[in-house]
């Protein structure tokens, strides 16, 4: 079975309010790109992966005006793709969800929130985040949407997908604002990753099998901030030495090269600097017991992957398509 993770910059401004998608000729939200070109090169980098079960980060808005479900499985049958049945979980006010388009054929899947070593993703968390003897309350902006999932072969396995907390000061304007914005943002992206990883720790105690993806924002050694905290988000969920810790072979490398090069998964312009900087935000995690199962990773990267570089369609197309490229896990389920 191959699961991918996938965050497509604002797929929601592809589709109108009945969820047609609008592959015309005006511009995407993307730089210049047009919605059809975004729209076609999400579906031919789809069909490129061909996943069995993509978890869509920044999947269509969701609320009681639109179907974030509707839009998705109108996309997949606009474009004859084989992952045609689209299951959210709770709905944000972000107009970015997440989402699983997968294939009925091949995974049965099912909304399955819990409550084991934390609240429910749609509530409160609290904890102490500033070492002040108040306990601080945080909230998902986008709740993780937790799946009980079964493979046509009878497996079942949990699934949970994750977009975590921008570190990024949006709107804050000179350097002390943009300072405090930032650890502000970089606390609640913790406090997020902590309360993650508690759940995570119910499923490795009840020995269930586990995929945790998605878009973390984060990684180990991605900026000064992390050294006034000691660890990263990634670090957190994946587990302290000594804990059973989930696997994530592209995280494992980032860990151990702290200086050097490390595999990335998304790609951005830098205005103010003038240059593409290149991040590693992406990732599938899972379970030491689905080790066994034969596991491979890949991240799609134009540049990076050869076959994605060989092949001038598809890499156009991720470049179009968002500014993160899809994770995917070919795993023996």
């Amino acid at each position: 079975m191959r699961i991918a993770t996938y965050n497509v910059e604002w797929f929601t401004n592809l589709f109108d309010a009945d969820g047609t998608v609008l592959a015309d000729a005006e511009w995407s939200s993307r730089y210049n790109v047009t919605r059809k070109m975004q729209a076609d090169a999400i579906a031919r980098v789809m069909g490129a992966v061909d996943a069995d079960a993509v978890m869509i980060i920044e999947a269509p808005d969701a609320h009681a005006d639109r179907s974030g479900r509707v839009a998705l499985e109108t996309f997949a049958e606009t474009y004859d793709l084989r992952t045609r049945t689209a299951l959210l979980g709770f709905e944000n006010q972000t107009q970015q969800e997440i989402a699983l388009l997968y294939d009925p054929d091949v995974l049965s899947a099912r909304h399955a929130p819990q409550t084991q070593g934390a609240p429910r993703f749609d509530g409160e968390f609290s904890i102490d985040l500033d070492v002040d003897a108040r306990l601080d309350r945080v909230r998902w902006s986008k709740p993780p949407l937790e799946l009980a999932c079964q493979s046509a072969s009878g497996q079942a396995f949990r699934m949970i997908g994750v977009h975590a907390k921008s570190k990024a000061p949006h709107g804050a304007k000179g350097r002390d604002a943009v300072l405090r914005a930032s650890i502000a943002n970089r606390r609640k992206q913790l406090a997020q990753c902590i309360w993650l990883r508690r759940r995570v720790e119910a499923h490795l105690d009840a020995a269930d099998p586990l995929i945790v993806l998605g878009d973390f924002n984060d990684g180990p050694g991605l900026d000064e901030y992390e050294k006034l905290f000691g660890r990263s988000g990634v670090e957190i969920v994946i587990g302290e030495e000594g804990a059973v810790r989930l696997r994530e072979p592209h995280a494992e490398m980032a860990l151990a090269r702290r200086l050097g090069a490390a595999p990335t998964s998304a790609r951005f312009w830098k205005r103010d600097q003038k240059r593409w900087l290149e991040v590693l935000l992406d990732y599938i995690m899972v379970s030491p017991d689905m080790m066994g199962r034969a596991p491979e990773w890949r991240i799609w990267h134009p540049f990076d992957d050869p076959e994605c570089f060989g092949d001038e369609a598809l890499k156009q197309a991720l470049l179009d398509a968002s500014d993160h490229f899809p994770v995917t896990l070919d795993i023996d389920l």
